[in-house]
């Protein structure tokens, strides 16, 4: 097979959405399906349980945006700070720079007078492309954008929390929890697997991590609602 016909698939580009969209869709899942149970355990109406859940699912959303967006923003800060001490030292003191640069490179195994021909030459290409990539560690493919994180992780969080809320509307009365449970556990698997398979990772592995927090954020809150529902009796 030729160089030209040989095609390799990296997982990295996809790093800040994929982030984004599985947590969101795993938060919505697991915060509301809990909200959800733990309003029913505590003896609650199906128009109750129902408001409960719409309520989490606005405010889970919009917490999960406003959430990502600052975090995502306060890593593109400091990183546009850094790439500005960057530009002012490469200015004011290219040599020590290129110093720099060499023994980056020597430290990643090239002898010293490799390394500083490839330092010197990609200085001369793009001196502050190359400190950013080798030195700050910040790379193009892997920039967060807060914009992006933020609308994939509110519009994740609200498909994710329909499931328990469509489930709690339709399910019978009696066993509102029970089948809120298992929906949102077979849910969970399938995210965690699909979560697991687009990134790279072992389906498994993802399928099991995913679904046995889930179920414990559930049994947790399921027991403090019959808890308070046994209180208020």
């Amino acid at each position: 097979m030729s160089r030209l016909s040989h095609g390799e698939i990296h997982m990295v580009h996809r790093i800040g959405w994929l982030r984004a969209a599985v947590l969101g869709a795993n938060d919505g899942l697991v915060s509301t399906a809990s909200l959800v149970i733990g309003v029913a355990a505590a003896g609650s109406a199906r128009p109750e349980i129902l408001i409960a859940g719409l309520a989490g699912l606005v405010a889970g959303a919009m917490s999960m945006a406003a959430g990502e967006y600052v975090s995502v923003s306060s890593q593109t800060d400091a990183e546009r700070a850094d790439i500005r001490r960057e530009t002012m030292e490469l200015k004011d003191a290219p040599e020590v720079e290129l110093d720099e640069l060499t023994r980056i490179y020597v430290e990643r195994g090239l002898d010293e007078g490799l390394a500083r021909q490839v330092a010197t030459r990609l200085t001369q290409m793009d001196a502050l492309a190359a400190h950013r990539r080798d030195e700050l560690g910040i790379s193009d493919t892997v920039t967060a954008h807060p914009i992006q994180a933020a609308i994939v992780s509110a519009l994740t969080f609200a498909v994710g929390a329909v499931v328990p809320l469509i489930v709690a509307a339709v399910a019978p009365s009696g066993q509102i929890t029970t089948i809120i449970a298992g929906t949102t556990l077979f849910a969970l698997a399938v995210l965690g697997g699909l979560g697991a398979s687009a990134g790279g990772a072992p389906v498994l592995t993802g399928a099991v991590r995913v679904t046995f927090w889930g179920a414990l954020a559930m049994a947790a809150t399921a027991a403090a609602g019959a808890l308070f529902g046994v209180s208020l009796s």
